[in-house]
């Protein structure tokens, strides 16, 4: 009975899906040192690039704090865009920079001194949606901001083949529809198209605080249909390299 609604599951969900257009992602993330660079960094994003992609009609930005960033030398911040389509990619940022609000609210950060730069490096991702999730999901939780976690993971494989393997255990292997079913609040899943660590897939999951991130993920290895998707032979070595990267959300992201 078990292994019919799981399949039963993965159909609804592929109907679902497949009636959907494919989201783009720009995953942006800023390396900072300093308290007056995080300021910084905040304000832009918070008071200029957030309301301007908003008057675009992209309402839901995620920005994210690394948990390490307590004790790390180089901190981070993730921020999240989706977009529409690949042209958007382009397009709406141009557009952006020709807001007269955007540049004021923004102007800072944008004329920033070269000996006084906002961030110590900016690296850029473009992603695209999985199949079976097409878009960008909002979490469903109950804790306050401060106590959530958003879990952002890499992985990486040793050959093109073989990431496509690992994306094609997501979909048809029935692994979106097991975080699914175990409520793992998934953002997003997608693959990256282009950034510093190819070949590659991302996905991010929510939790309401770190004890129920850790009772999902030990609920998620003990499963038995996890065990038997992971034992199979078509599905072996098809990741070399894993990144997790545990994050609070920013007091102005919007979700």
């Amino acid at each position: 009975m078990k292994a019919i609604l799981s399949y039963l599951l993965v159909l609804l969900v592929s109907m679902h899906a497949y009636s959907q257009k494919r989201e783009y992602y720009q995953l942006t993330i800023y390396q900072f040192q300093s308290t007056n660079q995080e300021q910084s960094l905040d304000n832009y994003l918070k008071n200029a690039w957030i309301p301007a992609l908003h008057k675009k009609g992209i309402k839901h930005v995620g920005v994210f704090k690394p948990i390490a960033n307590d004790t790390a030398r180089e901190k981070k911040i993730y921020v999240v865009v989706p977009f529409t389509t690949i042209g958007d990619l382009k397009s709406i940022p141009d557009q952006i920079q020709r807001d007269k609000q955007f540049t004021e609210a923004g102007k800072d950060y944008i004329s920033a001194a070269y000996n006084n730069p906002p961030y110590q490096r900016m690296e850029v991702w473009m992603l695209h949606a999985f199949e079976l999730a097409p878009k960008l999901q909002l979490p469903a939780l109950t804790s306050s901001r401060a106590g959530r976690v958003y879990e952002f993971r890499s992985y990486e494989s040793p050959t093109e083949a073989l990431y496509r393997n690992k994306v094609k255990m997501f979909n048809a292997g029935g692994e979106i529809a097991l975080f699914k079913r175990l409520q793992f609040n998934a953002i997003f899943y997608a693959e990256v198209l282009a950034g510093s660590r190819m070949p590659n897939l991302v996905y991010m999951t929510s939790f309401d605080n770190m004890d129920e991130r850790n009772k999902h993920w030990k609920a998620f290895v003990d499963d038995p249909e996890w065990k038997k998707l992971s034992s199979m032979a078509e599905y072996q070595n098809n990741m070399n390299k894993l990144d997790i990267v545990l994050m609070r959300p920013a007091d102005y992201s919007d979700y």
